[in-house]
């Protein structure tokens, strides 16, 4: 199938031309930019050899739309809400990977995103790809809201409890860590250098925009849910999330009961790798990979549970997520272009 990326200059854009090039199925149609349009993909990124020659065309929809089987839409919050409807109106297929189309309330949309809602009828028709845990053929899908990383992590973390409604969700705490390629390739006075080495921060507090993501998807898995304590830190480190999730056990739960759970509710997910007990993983053992490692812990004391969840936030908390949607969505093996080991050290 032939491909277009747009955004293609940002780590997700550069991320997906990656993983893409070496897809036995997939031919990069283009790749476009809206600032940089008329270069080539290596002025930017000289380590894609592969894709030398590409120039960066600007984002024309229809030219686009015309030419390509699906497009991925790796762009900032705001732009995506603009573009995907001309796209999908032009016949072809989209998966988002900003946030514009993650949310179904508008009016939560806008409050957290500061931005004005998509369009309200392409809204309702996007699904929301948490692979390992969608109920939708997406084979029929003509948007795919991919989700964002610290989401990815947390809920592939929550999803076997909150499911089965064996915690209550309102005790669930969530302490979320990121590599600094999250905030993106334009440095600020928060993430550049010297700020940022040797230096662990706390930012957004109370106010990071994926806090309704979480929120939104418990709800859809339990009427019991509502609020969640969500916070999210910056450590020097190029890539990577972990988080260390919380929340109060229910009677009768052991460890050896959680890691029982665990393998059997993803026993068929290549991708998401769970521990044995007492064993707890590292963001460099998901390096470079779509894997999704989790641990587990019960403490007596406390009566409560710990679950970590690591990712690698451009590949399963973006780019990887977005080719493993594509896979499903064209009838394809999932992890087709994936299936490969971490990076390691």
């Amino acid at each position: 199938m032939n491909v277009a990326i747009i955004g293609a200059t940002g780590y997700g854009g550069a991320e997906l031309i990656r993983l893409l090039q070496q897809h036995p199925d997939v031919t990069i149609q283009s790749c476009h930019s809206s600032s940089q349009h008329g270069s080539e993909t290596v002025d930017s990124y000289p380590h894609l050899q592969a894709v030398a020659g590409m120039e960066l065309k600007p984002i024309v929809t229809e030219e686009i739309a015309r030419d390509a089987d699906l497009v991925f839409t790796a762009t900032p919050s705001g732009v995506s809400s603009e573009l995907v409807p001309e796209l999908i109106k032009a016949g072809t297929r989209v998966i988002d990977l900003s946030g514009d189309f993650r949310l179904n309330d508008t009016e939560q949309y806008e409050a957290w995103y500061n931005k004005k809602a998509p369009n309200a009828a392409v809204l309702d028709n996007a699904v929301y790809g948490l692979t390992e845990w969608l109920d939708t053929d997406l084979t029929k899908a003509q948007l795919v809201a991919n989700p964002g990383c610290y989401p990815t992590a947390a809920l592939l973390g929550l999803a076997p409890l909150v499911k089965r409604q064996l915690i209550d969700p309102n005790t669930i705490i969530i302490d979320a860590k990121t590599g600094v390629s999250g905030a993106g390739r334009n440095a600020t006075t928060v993430t550049h250098f010297t700020e940022m080495n040797d230096n662990l921060k706390i930012y957004k507090v109370h106010e990071h925009q994926h806090t309704p993501e979480i929120e939104q998807v418990l709800s859809d898995w339990s009427s019991h849910a509502g609020a969640v304590t969500f916070s999210t830190h910056l450590v020097p480190m190029t890539r990577g999330i972990m988080t260390t999730i919380y929340t109060d056990a229910p009677e009768g739960m052991t460890t050896e009961k959680l890691v029982a759970l665990y393998k059997e509710s993803y026993k068929d997910c290549y991708f998401v790798r769970i521990r044995e007990q007492g064993t707890y993983p590292s963001t460099k053992e998901v390096y470079g990979s779509n894997f999704c490692d989790v641990s587990l812990a019960y403490d007596e004391r406390t009566n409560r549970i710990m679950i970590v969840s690591v990712i690698d936030n451009l590949v399963k908390g973006a780019a990887g997520q977005a080719v493993q949607n594509m896979n499903r969505m064209f009838g394809l093996d999932e992890k087709t272009g994936l299936a490969f080991a971490p990076v390691y050290p």
